[in-house]
């Protein structure tokens, strides 16, 4: 297709995925307050100050009292809970309007896989959400361990959510990075080679990520989010190993680049035996009664 085309091809899917999301958030905004208190619950029971915030205060006890401030704040919050319940569970729609833009890309036989892919990418993204999900409480209780002895801590709810939001997209996120592998593996632009050979470059990279992406910063919150990513990454180089080998079987050449040679036999064969073969003259020979017409004693034109 034309550049035009492609254009207008993207816009397509841009609006299917936005108007999906849309929706979703429409029906987070309805149900907010629940989706909030689901949100909130674990880490209000893992840094709440159970015994009050001013008695807890005066007993050393390191908590936090999660509050809202402003008039605006509260429909905010709405916004962004709705915004964040879009984005998560309305990924099998932009997730597949992706690899319908990607497919027509694709040769014949990679289409296949399209669907596997997203099917895969669904449950990838969720698992690395509820990864985030159950790692909050852990985090908070951390962070809340350095607030000052008889001081209080307040967290305003908009930020709490904020932070929740950054962990839950960017685990998921993370999450999809052995299916990218993948599909570069199966497109024929990485080999399963090439990608266990940057094992150690990936290690730290990954591990780098997950230091920027927690916002804590504790080695259990970093481990929590670099750990599935190495395993998952590992499963993404098996897969690619297993794909290449399944290839080659099919195609010995598949391996090979544009610019490399394919591999030929010089084993040079036995000759037969030499057969006569009757060469014809040159120009059509013209005869007569007697026979072949001679010119100057030859039986053609020379």
């Amino acid at each position: 297709m034309p550049l035009a085309e492609h254009l207008r091809e993207l816009r397509n899917r841009l609006m299917k995925s936005v108007l999906a999301i849309l929706a979703v958030t429409v029906v987070g905004l309805v149900y907010y307050k629940q989706i909030a208190d689901f949100l909130t619950d674990p880490l209000r029971d893992a840094v709440g100050c159970t015994a009050g915030f001013g008695r807890a205060a005066e007993e050393g006890e390191a908590c936090a009292e999660i509050t809202i401030s402003g008039v605006i704040a509260p429909f905010t919050l709405m916004l962004k809970v709705g915004l964040t319940t879009g984005m998560v569970l309305a990924c099998p729609v932009w997730l597949y309007q992706l690899w319908a833009f990607l497919a027509p890309g694709l040769h014949s036989h990679e289409k296949k896989y399209a669907r596997s892919f997203v099917a895969a990418g669904v449950p990838l993204f969720l698992g690395g959400a509820y990864l985030a999900y159950i790692v909050l409480p852990t985090m908070a209780a951390t962070l809340i361990e350095f607030t000052p002895e008889g001081t209080g801590n307040l967290v305003p709810l908009d930020e709490l959510l904020d932070i929740i939001t950054r962990m839950v997209i960017v685990f998921g996120l993370a999450f999809e990075l052995p299916l990218v592998l993948v599909m570069l593996n199966f497109g024929g632009i990485l080999t399963g080679r090439r990608l266990l050979g940057w094992w150690r470059a990936m290690v730290v990279s990954i591990t780098l990520f997950a230091a920027v992406a927690t916002p804590s910063g504790d080695p259990l919150t970093m481990g929590a989010l670099a750990a599935p990513i190495v395993l998952l990454y590992f499963i993404a180089v098996g897969i690619s190993l297993f794909n290449d080998r399944r290839r080659s079987r099919k195609d010995p050449y598949a391996g090979l680049s544009d610019d490399e040679a394919s591999p030929l036999d010089h084993t040079p064969e036995k000759v037969g035996a030499i057969e006569s073969v009757d060469a014809p003259s040159a120009l059509p020979e013209s005869t007569t009664e007697d026979g072949p017409a001679r010119r100057n004693g030859y039986d053609d034109a020379t």
